[in-house]
């Protein structure tokens, strides 16, 4: 299923949301049981939900003990959802087919800066081309009571600057998802920018539009801001 969430949901934890629509879609559809340790959970997402962030083309797959007719499952989903989740459509797929945790490849945010940012588009965007000229992108992230080093590079795959918008400065970002390195963060992305830029960049709001799977990637849906258009 693909689903979105709006800014105004509860900051929960994925986790958190994830146990409480599992629970909820339990006293309305045959979920499998639970059987052994290692069993998949009926409920699982491509990627994990961020904290307090507005979400608009997320995927998830929820496995059924049986076959049902698609109106009643649509509707024991929606009205399962939990904390402002909006479920846009419902496929059926293949059972056998690979988890899309094992698929997620990338996600595309678009981050609307403040209004009073001290640099312009153009100084921005020439930012944002030298970062992804650079070969690596040394950078921090807290981690317990210290901090760890990291190359952000290899987790970068896009920057681009939005300008349908001219009454604010919209920067639109990709990164990348790896089975070692982990995911790359638009906050950090963004705080890359800033540095490179030679000032301060603060966001107004953050929206995941979409986390692409490896398939995506090599059809039209792989350029910046497509999704769109391709959605219908």
């Amino acid at each position: 299923m693909t689903f979105g969430r709006g800014s105004e949901a509860p900051a929960a934890t994925h986790r958190e949301v994830a146990e409480a629509w599992s629970a909820a879609l339990a006293a309305t559809l045959p979920l499998p049981r639970s059987e052994g340790t290692r069993q998949r959970p009926p409920l699982t997402f491509a990627a994990p939900l961020p904290v307090g962030m507005a979400v608009e083309r997320e995927l998830a797959d929820l496995h059924l003990a049986q076959r049902l007719p698609a109106w009643r499952v649509r509707e024991a989903v929606c009205g399962a959802a939990p904390g402002a989740i909006v479920v846009a459509t419902l496929h059926d797929v293949w059972l056998g087919a690979p988890a899309l945790a094992a698929c997620v490849a990338a996600a595309d945010y678009r981050i609307a800066l403040a209004d009073d940012i001290g640099c312009d588009a153009a100084a921005i965007q020439a930012a944002a081309s030298r970062l992804l000229s650079a070969a690596t992108l040394e950078r921090r992230r807290p981690r317990g009571d210290g901090w760890v080093i990291y190359d952000l590079r290899p987790l970068l795959a896009a920057i681009e600057i939005d300008v349908r918008d001219a009454t604010r400065t919209t920067l639109r970002v990709r990164t990348r998802f790896h089975p070692e390195r982990g995911a790359g963060r638009p906050d950090e992305v963004l705080a890359a920018v800033a540095e490179a830029a030679g000032t301060e960049l603060r966001a107004a709001e953050i929206v995941r539009e979409r986390v692409l799977l490896a398939e995506d990637l090599t059809g039209a849906a792989a350029t910046l801001g497509t999704f769109d258009a391709l959605a219908t």
